[in-house]
């Protein structure tokens, strides 16, 4: 027998999880092996256009010689210099600008790939995942740091391969013009790289926590967006107001930190690379003085051309420094989600559950939501195949957590669940799910037509047939008075129709499933009584000969249970027929009474 799979639900925030910068590099590296050809084209195009322009100081130092010391100068082969300069730098500037567009693609297939994985990921996470944490904060992985990668990628990346090669060819003509004044880096190098890594480590973690309070910012804006209606019932809109002012104002001194320490780098380096060429200048005009190493002024105007490249780049790379930091941080965050447990993980040796015929059976179930909080306390039932078991109880019982084992969005501590005899946890859980349909009391339809979002959990369902079940769920007569009949196009989350009518659609939807076991999960709460009364033939067609399991407040709907099972606390008080229970006049028959006596 297969040892029991123990789930414990992780609430650490996306902040709190650590993930090594190298490896991040290294999964970067992954998404960027596809276009690889393209990026090493990229890199040449930068090392010749950067090339080309490392020539226009030595130009410019050969036309200066042109000056003789006698007063003469050749105005014909210094306008030759000049049209060369201006060649070198046009296509110097052409082929850089072809190269930034070439790394824009490398960086928009890059993101898209990322984009499409992390949502594919999304797609195939636990349950558990996304009721630990806010949408909000999962939606600005999926939005805001992968584009803080690709805005790196397409500009930074470009500029600091610019950098490295303008860096180096500038080294190698200092030192073919004068190796001795070459000396003044010595110092100024040094410091600027010191410089640099203690700012880089410093930013780093001030720019993940950037991250993160934007993602609790969006989160709770979305929030408080989606319980608008409620925000103004209550009259608590200043209150919401001080709440996101507090978190707008955690989220701006988090962006400020970060970008002041991120952007003091460039302004150090820029003094330190200043200093170097005060240094320059004034070693470069002492030799020409007093003749040392035959130094003339076109080299020294060259060298000091060249400085200006070798330190220039130098300056650029601490300025993007925060901006790395910054989508380094981005990146870690994607990969926190990427690298998370798949929900199938264990599925792909597990059997495919076939020909069900409905006989449940859970046995010394227990489980809870968080290590030491138990929330169902050796939970055992038989459902066999064709029954109704109804489950009531008071707010907090354990209703929906019996759904949710069943379904196998949480996995139990230990105790069993048995469908036609197989543990479900050695079944696949997408054959698991295909064998039940469920009506949840929380309706979720998409943007799209009525038709396609009763169809939705049937691929081949026909136009007669969705009309059919449309009929028998009360719905028809309202879908023929739309705009467009079943082809009117609901809007997101279909906010242009009422509660109940969605709740209608969604019974329509499960009416259309040949599924054996049905879950209704407070299915009629949305509906007023007299429209449920008027359902429940068609609720009844619907769940004759399924096992069916049915979460309901209004006992009235119950009565004909095949096993009504009331819940305290995660225990199963007591169990039996409406007529039983009420004959024991314990829990249920209290339940019962108060429903009647409040009306």
């Amino acid at each position: 027998m297969r040892a029991p799979r123990i789930h414990i639900t992780d609430n650490r925030s996306f902040e709190d999880k650590k993930v090594d910068k190298k490896y991040a590099l290294t999964r970067l590296f992954a998404y960027l092996k596809p276009s690889l050809p393209l990026f090493i084209a990229v890199v040449l195009g930068n090392i010749f256009g950067v090339a080309l322009s490392l020539f226009g100081p030595y130009i410019c130092g050969v036309a200066i010689a042109e000056i003789k010391p006698d007063g003469t100068t050749d105005f014909s082969a210094i306008t030759r210099y000049c049209v060369i300069l201006l060649i070198v730098y046009v296509v110097s500037e052409i082929v850089n600008y072809l190269t930034t567009i070439g790394m824009a693609a490398v960086a928009r297939r890059m993101t898209k790939a990322m984009r499409g994985d992390l949502f594919t990921k999304l797609v195939h996470l636990p349950v558990g995942y996304f009721d630990s944490r806010q949408a909000g904060d999962v939606i600005s992985v999926l939005s805001y740091d992968i584009d803080t990668v690709g805005t790196s990628l397409a500009n930074d990346i470009v500029l600091v391969l610019k950098s490295i090669v303008q860096i180096v060819g500038s080294l190698v003509m200092m030192i073919v013009i004068a190796a001795p004044l070459v000396l003044v880096f010595a110092v100024t190098i040094p410091l600027s790289l010191l410089t640099t890594r203690y700012i880089a480590k410093k930013v780093h973690p001030l720019f993940r926590k950037r991250s993160a309070k934007l993602g609790e910012l969006n989160g709770f804006g979305e929030e408080m967006l989606a319980g608008q209606k409620t925000t103004k019932a209550y009259n608590r809109e200043e209150e919401i107001l001080q709440q996101f002012e507090l978190r707008n104002r955690e989220a701006a001194d988090a962006y400020t930190k970060a970008e002041f320490n991120g952007t003091i780098s460039g302004p150090t380096v820029n003094f330190i690379n200043n200093l170097s060429l005060t240094l320059i200048s004034t070693l470069g005009a002492l030799m020409f003085a007093f003749g040392w190493g035959g130094i003339g002024l076109s080299q020294i105007s060259s060298f000091v051309l060249y400085s200006r490249k070798f330190s220039g780049p130098i300056n650029e790379i601490a300025n993007v420094i925060g901006e790395f930091q910054s989508s380094i941080a981005a990146a870690e965050r994607v990969f926190r989600v990427l690298d998370e447990q798949d929900e199938g993980v264990g599925d792909k040796n597990d059997c495919e559950l076939e020909d069900v015929s409905g006989d449940v059976s859970i046995e010394n179930l227990s489980f809870g939501y968080l290590p030491g909080r138990t929330v169902i306390k050796n939970f055992n039932l038989h459902a066999k195949k064709g029954d109704l078991i109804a489950i009531v109880g008071h707010t907090g019982a354990g209703k929906t957590t019996i759904i949710n084992l069943l379904m196998r969005f949480y996995d139990a501590q230990s105790g069993t669940i048995k469908i036609d005899g197989c543990d479900i946890r050695d079944v696949t859980r997408q054959s698991l799910r295909k064998a039940f349909t469920m009506v949840l009391q929380d309706t979720w339809l998409f943007a799209g037509t009525v038709y396609e979002n009763i169809a939705y959990g049937c691929e081949n369902a026909t136009r007669e047939r969705v009309e059919e079940v449309c009929k028998a769920a009360k719905i028809h007569s309202f879908i023929s008075c739309l705009p467009q009949g079943y082809d009117t196009y609901l809007t997101d989350n279909a906010v242009n129709i009422s509660k109940g009518q969605k709740q209608l659609l969604t019974i329509a939807r499960a009416m259309l499933s040949s599924s054996p076991m049905l879950i209704l999960d407070e299915a009629t709460s949305n509906v007023d009584t007299r429209t449920e009364q008027t359902i429940q033939a068609a609720m009844t067609s619907l769940m004759k000969g399924r096992t069916c399991f049915v979460i309901a407040h209004r006992l009235s709907t119950i009565k004909d249970a095949d096993n009504i099972l009331v819940m305290e606390d995660g225990n199963v008080v007591e169990q039996g027929t409406h007529d039983s229970l009420m004959a024991a006049g314990g829990v249920y028959a209290k339940l019962y009474a108060s429903q009647f006596e409040s009306y």
